[in-house]
């Protein structure tokens, strides 16, 4: 399987689409205010904005999350009401092809029957005992038994959460300090990740997060992503005194971004060189890739995992887990302390068992690997069509496309893309009924939900905006 999935990561990873630079016009940003014809439909976001409007007064932002500001694509947010499947719908009756999936854990499509049965049945038993629970024992079990480096684990309520847990396990383990990340990686909020971090940060364009003081990130060496000698010299630089190498196995928080073939290799060479562990945030990747996540995938076991997102079905969860040896570090087990009022509640964990049940079921990653491998060749046609620089890829039900001429095996490379373009892009598939993640440096996500005419009638609204930008 490695050698598979090697060739597929350097061959899907990046395609270039040659093509003249284009002399659109720049469009306004404005929220629209006014009904939209697109085609014998009026679309509308006059609730979106009241809404968004009030919440600035009572929210930062107005959102609870940066990235839903919708700050690098012009405009006002969406306020949703409802979601079923593959689609959304908003406050204003507008439908979309949702293709953000509530960031990833909608894996076989929102809100799904058997899900929201066995949720039901869950709830009238009580939403959290702050107690143990058997629910923790048989998801615990389904985790152990799909991810190949673990053999304990720790439920949390988010990715942040299990990347903190993980970071402080790391440490308590080697009795190091230092850490190394890759640029454009984001392992969540906290205080000694948001160092060249990716996501909402480069986003919104913004330097390393102010409040953060500096003794929390002396420790913490940046590489670029994919580059393996790079990586090297910080262990010469830094040997015996690293404790652990975190990264993005697959990049979801610089725009989809691939290892290149040895890279992953590489690090878990390196790692057992000097003594130093290797963590992979399978927060994304993680029973998307592969029902063992990218290290099934492409056939590297790290000594910790964190995973968040599809292990709770669309319910704040996350997890950590890894060889028993370093797990046993974590109280009440070891010296390691880190706790958690709702981590392991019955409701998280409910979704997150019948959730992987789906994934179980034969054929599950061939699809979600068709409908993705069919909707990123279609927009890639598109814009050869119509004449704009765009370059991209997928691996099973997860993808990214940029404006730019490619490859992008980097963040540096993924902030050479035309994000003013993407912007006007984006706008333009809401008006088509299509829900993209806001923002270039987003990946996006399918789900088992995703039919084939959604697929179709995506591409054709990406030909048809790609035409008018």
């Amino acid at each position: 399987m490695a050698g598979a999935a090697a060739a597929v990561a350097s061959g899907m990873s990046i395609r270039p689409v040659a093509a003249p630079k284009s002399m659109c016009a720049s469009r306004s940003r404005s929220v629209v205010r006014s009904a939209i014809s697109v085609g014998e439909k009026a679309y509308t976001v006059q609730k979106s904005e009241e809404i968004f409007n009030a919440a600035k007064e009572l929210m930062p932002g107005g959102v609870n999350s940066p990235v839903r500001a919708f700050k690098s694509v012009g405009g006002q947010p969406i306020v949703f009401d409802s979601v079923k499947g593959s689609h959304m719908w908003d406050v204003d009756g507008n439908e979309y092809i949702d293709y953000v999936g509530s960031w990833g854990p909608a894996i076989i499509g929102h809100a799904d029957d058997m899900v929201n049965a066995a949720l039901i049945e869950t709830l009238k038993k009580g939403t959290s005992f702050g107690a143990p629970c058997a629910l923790e024992n048989v998801l615990a079990q389904m985790v152990i038994s799909a991810v190949p480096s673990i053999e304990m684990v720790r439920f949390v309520n988010s990715g942040t959460e299990a990347c903190m847990g993980a970071l402080r396990l790391v440490r308590a383990f080697t009795g190091r300090e230092k850490i190394l990340k890759f640029e454009g990686c984001y392992h969540g909020h906290a205080d000694s990740f948001l160092v060249k971090a990716g996501s909402g940060v480069a986003t919104l364009g913004l330097p390393d997060s102010p409040g953060v003081p500096k003794g929390a990130t002396v420790g913490t060496l940046t590489a670029p992503y994919n580059d393996a000698e790079a990586v090297k010299k910080l262990f010469e630089d830094n040997k015996g005194e690293i404790a652990a190498v975190f990264l993005e196995p697959v990049v979801g928080n610089a725009g989809f971004i691939p290892p290149t073939p040895g890279f992953l290799n590489a690090l878990r060479e390196v790692t057992k060189q000097d003594g130093a562990l290797l963590v992979f945030d399978e927060v994304m990747t993680g029973f998307r890739l592969a029902y063992g996540g990218a290290q099934e995938y492409f056939g590297i076991t790290p000594d910790v995992t964190t995973l968040g997102k599809i292990i709770g079905g669309g319910l704040p969860v996350g997890a950590y887990g890894g060889r028993k040896d370093i797990m046993e570090m974590v109280a009440p087990a070891g010296p390691m302390y880190q706790a958690g009022t709702l981590s392991g509640n019955p409701l998280a964990m409910t979704a997150g068992i019948h959730t992987l049940k789906r994934l179980m079921e034969p054929g599950t990653y061939e699809y979600l690997d068709k409908v993705t491998g069919e909707l990123v060749q279609g927009i890639l046609d598109a814009g050869t069509k119509t004449g704009h620089e765009m370059c991209g890829g997928q691996i099973r039900g997860m993808f990214g496309f940029f404006f730019a001429s490619g490859p992008v095996h980097n963040f540096d490379d993924a902030k050479k893309s035309d994000t003013a373009k993407f912007g006007r892009f984006h706008r333009g598939m809401l008006e088509e009924g299509v829900y993209l993640a806001p923002s270039q440096f987003e990946a996006g996500f399918t789900s088992l939900a995703h039919t084939p005419q959604d697929i179709e009638k995506t591409v054709e609204a990406a030909e048809k905006v790609l035409r008018r930008i």
